[in-house]
């Protein structure tokens, strides 16, 4: 059940059957030769999918996060921790003053998990009964990123793993020849540009691109692992 589909009575109707919602949380960042909107492509796209059997509300994606290392790259958009904690605040705000009560953040993007504390925070002084906040890093989570082991355990940032036909651009073709793997954990905490510099065209590293074979068969695994969360709240 898409938000943006919705009218508010149809909304206040499903409320009354069902205190759950989803939050997909994204990011706009450079994703070498993929979409800047890749991250919350992706964590709106899996939270509809994996929501839809149930008839859970799913809210837009909210679609800037924390990336200030690749601020460096035009058409990244960065929050501070603070901002996007805030918001995670005021969205569960509102929403709980609504009748919401069951929360799913759907995140895409692993600069943002340090709000999960800031959920959870909120979760644990909230005084309002049957109150649950869960916080689901979907590509990262268990099965998920089994799966990605299984087909390249070098699966990262900006290359193969992110590359689904949705994430693509057209006319923008990576390059046939995997990329020498970058040491990130090197770059971190320097400056955007210094990053930059040191990783080129933005990618970590690896191969750009697997058969969309193997991309539908991680999809599948992360639509699972991510509605069973739902049915878990």
């Amino acid at each position: 059940m898409r938000i943006d589909e919705c009218n508010w009575r149809q909304v206040e109707s499903r409320l009354a059957e069902d205190d759950r919602c989803v939050v997909p949380l994204g990011c706009t960042e450079q994703h070498a030769y993929l979409s800047l909107a890749t991250d919350s492509t992706l964590a709106f796209r899996v939270a509809v999918e994996a929501a839809g059997p149930l008839g859970v509300p799913v809210f837009p994606v909210q679609p800037y996060g924390v990336t200030p290392a690749f601020s460096a790259y035009p058409g990244t958009v960065s929050l501070r921790v603070t901002t996007l904690g805030a918001i995670i605040v005021d969205i569960l705000e509102c929403l709980s003053g609504q009748g919401f009560r069951r929360f799913l953040f759907v995140n895409g993007h692993g600069g943002n998990t340090p709000c999960a504390a800031t959920a959870y925070e909120w979760a644990a002084a909230c005084p309002l009964p049957g109150v649950r906040v869960a916080w689901h890093d979907w590509w990262n989570a268990p099965l998920t990123r089994a799966k990605v082991d299984e087909l390249d355990p070098q699966g990262t940032h900006a290359n193969w793993m992110e590359n689904f036909p949705w994430t693509r651009v057209e006319g923008a073709e990576p390059p046939d020849n995997p990329k020498p793997m970058v040491d990130y954990a090197r770059l971190r905490g320097q400056g955007a540009d210094t990053v930059r510099q040191g990783l080129g065209d933005g990618s970590f590293g690896g191969a750009y691109q697997r058969a969309d074979t193997d991309m539908f068969a991680l999809w599948e695994v992360g639509v699972a692992e991510t509605r069973a969360v739902i049915e878990s709240l």
